[in-house]
């Protein structure tokens, strides 16, 4: 799905719930999917608010949620107390995401292994799997060695 029919998706969603098509949600929109990495809510207004000053922090608080509903951005947790997004991929392959715990950043990986075992160990039980995730927590091996973890910033 390129930016543009997902900026559709995204109007068309708003719309179908009853919520207006604002120039701030769709800078929010804009700002996030210019992101190559994961990024923060907090991130993702300075980056909204670079394409529209009137942004406010509550629009992005409650338009990320929205956007995650849509399938439009994926939410990942990594335990810390912020969460992290990405636009979604609309490659169906599973991802597995590793965590550096020095700098925090999540690296994701195609892990096309997970679908198999996800429905493997659900059909023993008798369960069709809804979601899953694979999430790896690492420290930097060059900031053990130099001291200096080099994807910090």
């Amino acid at each position: 799905m390129t930016t543009t029919e997902a900026r559709e998706k995204f109007k068309c969603f708003l719309s179908k719930k009853g919520l207006r098509v604002t120039n701030q949600r769709l800078a929010i929109f804009d700002a996030a999917f210019a992101q190559i990495e994961h990024f923060t809510a907090e991130q993702l207004l300075v980056h909204a608010r670079a394409i529209d000053d009137s942004v406010s922090r509550a629009t992005v608080y409650r338009t990320l949620p929205i956007m995650t509903e849509s399938a439009l951005l994926r939410e990942v947790d990594i335990g810390q107390s912020e969460k992290f997004y990405v636009a979604a991929s609309t490659n169906a392959t599973q991802v597995a995401q590793v965590v550096c715990l020095d700098c925090n950043k999540i690296f994701e990986i195609s892990a096309p292994f997970m679908e198999w075992y996800g429905s493997t160990v659900s059909s023993k039980l008798g369960l069709t799997p809804v979601s899953q995730r694979l999430q790896v927590s690492a420290h930097c091996n060059v900031l053990r060695q130099t001291g200096v973890c080099p994807r910090k910033t």
